[in-house]
């Protein structure tokens, strides 16, 4: 080894080192706690990397509903239980709605919704939720195009003729195509290799996300780059996304007719022509290829795992199945069900909560990341720190869910059966940052659901052990398992 090298190598561990000892002694004001972390790696080597919900859920036992944690050399701040989490995203909201800075996502930042920042993320979501208004959500139009492909739904379970099979793609088919058809006007057959192509690099990347590569590589990018690995395979994918997505904006360029906006990407395409100062500002492709990309990945995710939970969790309790039946033979018959059949059915309504409460699908929810210097709940957190804040503690709040680790769905129900709120039900987050869908999600998740046990009873497949432990990867899904999809009509 050359003098030249072993004196870089001294500077690389002095400079370690001191960046080290500047975290560890921070800043003189009252920084929330936490456990002590090692050199370098922080207090990794105390994180279920797969599953960091578990881990922050015990020290939080220990440190409170407010503290502190270290992965690698940058600190986050972890908020636990529904009280401290609406004290942060309600009470203090503006102070709390920044993202922070995810190394292996830099190249969006600050573009779309999910990780956008500052006047950017705000208009990006006005008109957002605008133009999901304006394309029918919680509107009939939409209403109608989710009832309608329950149907091709329902025609595909009957193919099965009541034989095991793995529902995975059907319904990750199904609720792609309700988002498909409010970016692109489309719909896809179920065997389309366009979309189940751009289904698999999404769930691709969900099992990768929490992955030990992308740790590594959020903590050390500089290091991780020169490395194969997980986060070069997301980075792959994304590229791909964003191609495709690319290649479809460019096309409806070229047809564009601003007096006849057909989906979401001409309403953006059309508010480019537009010209005023906002326009010109925001209203550009880079935003417009993460827009997409958020909401296709949003949009097909959580409501798909959320009725695999719940196919799963009939299966579990068929006792739970079967009343859920009987009041869908009550209030609707068979007809076809609508949303306005909802209020008259509180037992579906509280099943519905309570898969979503214990599906737990986003246990982390995405980062959040102070706006300024803070003084929450006694501690200093300054401008710029990472906020994490666990939507998984809430779901499991003992304060406000009898059961909280049990699939209960008298969580949701009064003493005589009437469907009762649960203000820490916040599957969606709360606040400014809260879902931009959760309208639209609420909808699908009903109108599937119920549409699927009018005309399915839901078993196992004969000597099958039903598993409720989530599968490894950065949102709680259901381990691989077959159905039986037995006909009732």
């Amino acid at each position: 080894m050359d003098l030249v090298t072993v004196l870089l190598s001294f500077i690389v561990i002095l400079f370690l080192v001191n960046t080290f000892r500047k975290q560890i002694r921070g800043n003189d004001k009252n920084v929330p706690p936490g456990p002590k972390p090692l050199p370098i790696i922080g207090n990794i080597h105390i994180m279920d990397i797969e599953k960091p919900h578990k881990t922050f859920m015990q020290l939080a036992k220990k440190y409170g509903t407010v503290f502190s944690f270290r992965i690698g050399m940058s600190k986050s701040i972890i908020l636990c239980g529904y009280e401290t989490i609406k004290d942060a995203l309600i009470n203090h909201a503006e102070l709390f709605s920044e993202r922070p800075n995810i190394p292996l996502f830099s190249a969006v930042k600050g573009h779309g919704i999910v990780l956008a920042t500052g006047e950017n993320w705000k208009a990006m979501r006005r008109f957002t939720l605008s133009t999901l208004r304006d394309y029918g959500m919680g509107r009939r139009t939409i209403e109608d195009k989710i009832t309608e492909e329950s149907e091709y739904l329902i025609q595909k379970l009957r193919f099965y003729q009541g034989k095991p099979f793995d529902n995975v793609t059907s319904i990750y088919a199904a609720v792609t195509n309700i988002i498909v058809s409010i970016l692109l006007s489309k719909r896809f057959d179920y065997e389309d290799p366009t979309i189940l192509r751009l289904m698999g690099l999404v769930n691709e990347n969900v099992k990768l996300l929490n992955s030990p590569w992308v740790v590594l590589y959020n903590s050390f990018p500089f290091l991780a780059k020169l490395l194969p690995g997980a986060h070069k395979t997301i980075l792959e994918n994304v590229k791909e996304f964003d191609n495709f997505i690319t290649r479809t904006f460019t096309k409806h360029k070229k047809e564009l007719d601003v007096n006849d906006q057909r989906n979401l990407i001409d309403s953006f395409l059309a508010k480019q022509q537009e010209g005023k100062a906002e326009d010109i500002k925001y209203f550009n492709n880079e935003n417009l290829i993460s827009l997409v990309a958020d909401l296709f990945g949003a949009g097909m995710e959580t409501t798909s795992t959320t009725l695999r939970w719940g196919i799963l969790l009939m299966m579990k309790y068929p006792e739970i199945q079967k009343k859920v039946q009987n009041e869908i033979e009550r209030v609707i018959g068979s007809t076809q069900p609508q949303m306005e059949h909802r209020k008259e059915m509180p037992y579906t309504d509280a099943v519905i909560h309570e898969i979503q409460r214990f599906g737990d699908i986003a246990p982390t929810a995405v980062p959040h990341s102070t706006s300024q210097d803070v003084t929450f709940r006694g501690y200093f957190i300054p401008k710029g720190a990472t906020v994490i804040t666990l939507i998984h503690s809430a779901l499991r709040d003992k304060d406000y869910f009898e059961k909280p680790e049990e699939f209960y769905p008298e969580h949701f129900l009064d003493s005589v059966g009437n469907f009762k709120k649960n203000e820490a039900f916040i599957p969606f987050s709360i606040g400014k940052r809260s879902c931009a869908g959760e309208t639209l999600a609420k909808m699908e998740i009903f109108l599937f659901f119920t549409s699927l046990l009018q005309n399915f009873t839901f078993q196992p497949p004969p000597g099958a052990n039903l598993d409720l432990t989530p599968a490894m990867g950065s949102t709680n899904a259901p381990q691989s398992h077959e159905i039986c999809a037995v006909s009732r009509r």
